[in-house]
């Protein structure tokens, strides 16, 4: 084999791994159905949380969740568990915190949720989360 055509070769393969490694680590993969993810929020989330903007209820309103610091709605009284949390919500954020406990997700929290450990439902779930802008 000519040393040309085996460069091409192991530049091929470079670029093919390469670009398996982008579609394992990207979060598209991860992708849930944001229509299924909304039947799973009325089902796990609308009786604390609203998808609405501005509208409170036993917790925060969810709209805008992803990409927000933690703790920051104005008009909503945080415990000071997540007052003084120093993070903000992801995808990856939220996945860790809504499959489990949240007493373990954030101990001293308001929130009582026992953790979704249906991982389907928790990535559609995240996805239509992630519609609310």
């Amino acid at each position: 084999m000519s040393q040309s055509v085996l460069g091409r070769l192991l530049r091929g393969s470079a670029v093919a791994g390469l670009l398996i490694g982008w579609m394992l680590a990207s979060p598209m993969v991860r992708a849930g159905d944001a229509s299924a993810g909304a039947d799973v929020f009325k089902s796990e989330c609308a009786e604390c949380h609203s998808p609405k903007q501005g509208k409170n209820k036993k917790g925060p309103s969810l709209f805008g969740i992803v990409g927000r610091p933690a703790g920051s709605i104005t008009d909503y009284n945080y415990s000071d568990a997540l007052k003084q949390a120093h993070w903000t919500w992801t995808t990856d954020k939220l996945h860790d915190y809504l499959s489990r406990p949240a007493k373990q997700a954030n101990p001293g929290t308001k929130m009582k949720y026992d953790g979704l450990d249906d991982a389907k439902q928790l990535e559609d779930l995240i996805t239509y989360l992630g519609t609310l802008h």
